[in-house]
């Protein structure tokens, strides 16, 4: 089933859109969502709570043509939700491993201006993802978006971990610059 019938079946409020957009994505979500939490289980209820959420969303969001992308979004969402809650618990070193690398690189929201600049800054990685070769920027995001190790980023490029983490370290690097040139105080 097309992403546009899917949506169409939401909008209708037909249940039926979730077990379409299931079967056409339940994997890959599911995959996402257990890159990030690293338990099955909770990777599956983040999955189904994804639906959940689209369910809410969707009307007023109509993502006809990027369906993937919005429930991606939302199960990764839903998914950092959950590593942030068992943090508070037991510290989940893999995430706090990933937001150290790139505190180097990205401002915190510290205050009301930088919490309001997070769409400017959205829209100046945007434009910095847009500079890198493609290789390069899918290595970025399968580590930063995805949340893939290492390992796992050089098993997909056919890379030695250490040609991996050179990239990333620089493409990091590269980052910063690009960020102190737009006007952001790193």
């Amino acid at each position: 089933m097309e992403d546009g019938q899917i949506v169409e079946l939401f909008l209708a409020r037909d249940e039926t859109a979730i077990g379409s957009a299931a079967e056409k994505y339940g994997l890959r979500l599911r995959a996402l969502a257990r890159r990030i939490v690293r338990e099955p289980r909770t990777a599956e209820e983040c999955e189904n709570d994804a639906y959940l959420a689209a369910w809410n969303a969707i009307p007023p969001h109509e993502p006809r043509d990027y369906l993937y992308a919005f429930l991606a979004r939302l199960v990764r969402n839903i998914a950092l939700n959950r590593c942030r809650d068992r943090e508070r618990l037991k510290r989940a070193a893999f995430v706090s491993e990933l937001s150290r690398e790139m505190e180097e690189c990205i401002p915190a929201p510290d205050d009301l201006e930088s919490r309001l600049d997070d769409m400017a800054l959205k829209e100046a990685l945007d434009r910095f993802l847009g500079t890198l070769h493609e290789e390069k920027r899918n290595i970025f995001l399968r580590r930063y978006w995805y949340m893939d190790s290492v390992e796992e980023i050089a098993r997909r490029f056919g890379m030695s971990r250490s040609r991996v983490k050179t990239t990333l370290y620089r493409i990091r690097n590269q980052l910063r610059e690009y960020l102190k040139k737009e006007g952001y105080a790193l």
